[in-house]
């Protein structure tokens, strides 16, 4: 139903650029929908709202967060069951969106439950329901909008990818946006009505302009020569599948037809891949210039030879006697160079503390449990199913034992198609031991966070601890927020400390990392060992943590503790921590020319979360968009 107090889309100050996906959606719903992201008070939820007023044949159709599986897929109608005996349906959330707009607030909190459910659906087109012994099918085709405060939690990548487009939205800059954005917000407040009437011919004419553009748009040609633009920028994006083109293609198409064209442009293209793009950015491609600089290296290398060879071609004894000379000083540059690399790669006892470097945010980690058990407890990080009686209700099961959280409403649902052949005995409903269902609740928890940190000498080169420690310190702040439990590790020398016992003072954290040593030699082994013992002791005294393991190190660990290689043994105590259970997060610390790999190595059989330490701040993404867009 169309709410007529509604702000007014055109009233909208600014955010052009979230006012441009919304409309390109609008046009051609085979975009995909769009994804807002911002923090609260930015405008999102009121230009959505806006848009669902402003256009004549679609609604916004609201999720709310506190959604249950039937309220979005659909149960058997309660009143029909207890007054006719039918076992019918009821009108779904999903019902109504068909050839609406689904509007998510909050999306990112939304239960793993109902994103389930709704990426099913958004794939198919096709909603099926099956409750209490009845099949149904429906179609349900919408344009799903979504927004989210990325400081609460990330999404689910494959959810993200279902979104055809994301806008980042934030607060103007502008000192006279902002006045004005205060101004006729007053102006509304004082009255609605007279507000939204003085705007009504703002929206009357995008509605005008919609209405062509969606006639315009079936004409709309895509040229071969656009397609393979498209599929280059997408390329060099490094984009995961063929989802970001396609969908590019398709805002060009709207975007043309907005502006009245039947063909697309390159600037088309390029302002569709400002949307289309940044939310499917996988790392950042390799650097190709530095294959090219090696290339050249390769041919002077071989020109040189070339030359060398020819000059040797002469023998003489002046150039015989000058060969043996050049090789004996060859020789020994050979082995100065040989002992300089040793030195380098060696790990120095001479200690260094270095400064925390700059603080980011960093992107989201993939934190959650790997098992299904319920939890108790709190935080802002993981949803987990819980016991206890708090949280929020997502669906129903069987109940097993005694009955503690009754599902009343599914109770009732179960109920209901029975009461015809049942004898009431006077009681309004009959609700038999069968009927019963107990209430599946989850909420967000925190998780326990162990860092274990390679302190070694080699940590000290080109002042990479400096930039390791502002990396943990960014991790430090996010758990903070995320209301995680954290502990340090730092190994280094010949012995790994706890340097910071599991505590939520992040205080404490900063001052330990701020005096953390660096150098001697490296005893990885030792440290992802003690890592272990630790975090199982954890586990032992509280069952419903979340245990998660963040090594920090290059992975060159030169210290046995058994007599067998350093590597091998790290490889087996890795080994041990996947099996235990242990989530993992390897963030490779490893900057130099020639890499051996060896950190991704450790994760592959810890069957860890594997980052490069660049990688971790979150607008690197939109960073490699405008790098190559």
């Amino acid at each position: 139903m169309r709410n007529n107090d509604v702000y007014p889309f055109s009233a909208i100050v600014g955010q052009d650029k979230l006012k441009k996906a919304l409309l390109i959606n609008v046009v051609n719903p085979s975009v995909g929908g769009v994804l807002i992201s911002g923090e609260k008070g930015t405008g999102k939820s009121t230009l959505v709202r806006g848009l669902g007023n402003l256009i004549q044949d679609m609604e916004v159709i609201e999720l709310p967060l506190n959604a249950t599986e039937d309220m979005l897929i659909g149960s058997i109608d309660i009143e029909k069951a207890l007054v006719e005996g039918k076992r019918t349906i009821n009108n779904s959330i999903l019902m109504k969106a068909n050839g609406n707009i689904l509007y998510v607030d909050e999306v990112n909190l939304l239960s793993e439950a109902i994103v389930n459910s709704l990426l099913e659906v958004s794939q198919s087109g096709i909603s099926r329901v099956e409750r209490e012994g009845i099949t149904f099918m429906h179609e349900s085709l919408f344009i799903l909008v979504g927004t989210m405060n990325p400081e609460e939690g990330g999404l689910r990548p494959q959810f993200l990818d279902r979104f055809g487009l994301f806008v980042e939205v934030l607060g103007s800059d502008d000192l006279y946006e902002r006045i004005n954005i205060i101004e006729r917000r007053i102006q509304y407040e004082e009255n609605p009505s007279l507000f939204i009437q003085q705007w009504k011919y703002e929206d009357s004419k995008i509605w005008n302009k919609i209405k062509k553009a969606r006639e315009l748009i079936s004409k709309i040609v895509v040229s071969e020569s656009m397609m393979k633009v498209a599929s280059e920028i997408s390329m060099k994006a490094n984009c995961s599948g063929h989802r970001g083109e396609i969908v590019m293609i398709e805002a060009s198409k709207a975007i043309a037809a907005l502006y009245g064209r039947k063909n697309i442009t390159i600037d088309d293209l390029k302002e569709a891949s400002q949307l289309a793009l940044p939310h499917r950015m996988r790392d950042n491609p390799p650097d190709m210039s530095e294959s090219d600089d090696i290339e050249k290296e390769d041919n002077n290398d071989a020109n040189n030879e070339e030359n060398n060879i020819d000059n040797n071609d002469q023998n003489t004894p002046e150039n015989i006697s000058d060969d043996m000379d050049n090789d004996q000083d060859d020789d020994g540059n050979d082995e100065n160079r040989q002992n300089d690399n040793l030195d380098s790669i060696g790990d120095s006892d001479n200690e260094t503390i270095d400064d925390i470097g700059n603080l980011f945010k960093v992107k989201d980690l993939d934190i959650k449990p790997l098992d299904r058990k319920r939890r108790k407890g709190a935080g802002r990080r993981s949803i987990v199913k819980t016991s206890e009686l708090q949280g929020r209700y997502v669906r129903y099961t069987f109940p097993k034992g005694k009955y503690k959280d009754i599902a009343f409403d599914a109770t009732l649902r179960a109920a209901a198609p029975y009461q015809d052949s049942r004898n009431k005995e006077g009681l309004a409903l009959s609700i038999k031991k069968q009927d019963i269902r107990e209430k599946i609740r989850e909420k967000r928890t925190g998780s326990t966070i162990l860092f274990v940190v390679d302190a070694s000498g080699s940590m000290g080169a080109k002042k990479r601890m400096e930039s390791v420690k502002g990396a943990i310190m960014s991790l430090l702040n996010d758990a903070y927020q995320k209301r995680d439990s954290v502990g340090m590790i730092a190994f280094r020398k010949e012995e790994a400390e706890l340097i910071l016992n599991i505590t939520r003072s992040v205080d404490l954290a900063y001052k330990k990392l701020k005096d953390l040593p660096t150098g001697g030699k490296t005893p990885l082994t030792l440290g992802l060992y003690k890592g272990y013992e630790i975090l199982k002791n954890a586990m032992k005294r509280n069952k419903d943590i979340i245990p998660v393991l963040v090594l920090v190190t290059d992975g060159r660990g030169n210290v046995s503790i058994g007599g067998k290689e350093p590597l091998e043994e790290a490889l087996q105590v890795s080994k041990q921590i996947s099996i235990e259970g242990i989530q993992t997060i390897v963030i490779d610390t490893e900057q130099d020319f020639i890499q051996l790999k060896l950190a991704e190595e450790i994760a592959k059989e810890m069957g860890a979360d594997y980052h490069k330490l660049e990688e971790l701040k979150a607008e690197e993404i939109l960073n490699v968009v405008r790098n190559h867009i």
